[in-house]
């Protein structure tokens, strides 16, 4: 019997993998990622999240109810360097980081796995709604999921940078159902998470209070600036570059009589270029940082491409421009592409690969 260790958010999605995996024969043990920094039991509560209290006490009701053991291990020191550290210094560079992309790589997958294996377990399992599947050439790549024809909660985006080893040794039964299926099995298992609401706000961050947070954990306060137009014509004053993202028309405080976007974020002059819509639409990007995964390497691809995790998918080209370096052509222009977000290339339907915008 191979035995599994499941990644359980106290959510509905990770509870029915664990039924499902259980189902299947495999020998499931249930663990929660304890990620937060703060030592005290309300802090933890009320910041809640994929992998606060309330998620751990979800998880083990759900963990009794299958008769599973359950765990609960510590991630905090690799979540704060690869996550925490990672969010920050992006958002003081000007750029808008994804850090779920990096909790899924660093944290969920290459120390979760490494902590598995050590025990014992075969696999690692996550509720994601993704498929891994080995192609014919011997690589591991990740499939679209059945819920992308559903409520469009396919997640393959987020999962692009994981590796060909953290793959072969990874589950994710639900990518062949729904949503609403997944709920339905839920209820029909008895599990006590059935109709439990899905958590969308970044999990250290519940207030979606990106600058706040950054302010109050590092303890510097963000030092405002100029906001420009193309011409650097001074249009207003801004309170500071992490309150801020490429496309951002909300929360700027201005009124210039028409509607206007943030355009580019300068850190080394303290500025923020603002334009209008038109501005923003771009042709090409370069990304770095690649993960290729369905091919041993490529050089020119004809792929369809997603620049953020709601984008629709985009026919563009895409060519090797360095070691660790592509750009990628659009056919048609891209609202609002930016820095620090991936762009996530796609063939037929599953990923090829992915990297990070520069």
């Amino acid at each position: 019997m191979k035995t599994v260790v499941v990644g359980m958010s106290g959510g509905v999605d990770s509870s029915v993998a664990a039924y499902l995996l259980k189902q299947q024969g495999y020998n499931v043990i249930g663990v929660t990622m304890q990620i937060w920094q703060e030592e005290d039991t309300c802090t933890i509560e009320r910041n809640g999240g994929c992998c606060g209290a309330s998620a751990v006490a979800d998880a083990r009701r759900v963990a009794n109810c299958l008769d599973i053991p359950y765990y609960v291990m510590n991630f905090r020191e690799v979540f704060r360097h690869k996550v925490i550290d990672y969010f920050i210094k992006e958002y003081r560079s000007g750029r808008t980081p994804n850090p779920c992309i990096a909790c899924n790589r660093y944290v969920k997958w290459q120390s979760l796995l490494e902590k598995s294996l050590a025990i014992g377990a075969d696999y690692i399992a996550t509720g994601h709604y993704a498929k891994v599947v080995q192609l014919d050439n011997g690589r591991w790549t990740l499939q679209t999921s059945k819920e992308l024809n559903g409520k469009s909660k396919d997640q393959t985006y987020a999962l692009y940078n994981l590796t060909q080893s953290q793959l072969a040794r990874t589950l994710m039964p639900i990518g062949e159902y729904t949503k609403d299926e997944v709920r339905k099995i839920a209820e029909d298992a008895g599990l006590p998470v059935a109709h439990k609401p899905d958590s969308e706000e970044i999990c250290f961050v519940p207030d979606n209070d990106y600058a706040g947070f950054i302010e109050r954990d590092t303890g510097i306060q963000d030092k405002p600036g100029n906001f420009i137009d193309l011409k650097g014509k001074i249009l207003g004053k801004h309170k500071g570059i992490t309150h801020y993202t490429v496309g951002q028309r909300r929360g700027l405080g201005l009124a210039v009589g028409h509607p206007i976007f943030v355009k580019k974020i300068c850190p080394a002059t303290n500025e923020i270029i603002l334009a209008e819509n038109a501005d923003l639409l771009e042709n090409t990007l370069e990304a770095v940082d690649i993960n290729i995964m369905a091919k041993e390497d490529i050089a020119t691809e004809r792929v369809m491409a997603k620049i953020r995790y709601n984008s629709k998918p985009a026919a563009a080209t895409i060519e090797k421009i360095g070691d660790d370096r592509i750009r990628c052509t659009f056919d048609s222009p891209q609202c609002a592409i930016t820095p620090g977000q991936s762009v996530v290339f796609y063939q037929d339907d599953h990923i090829l690969g992915g990297g990070t915008i520069v």
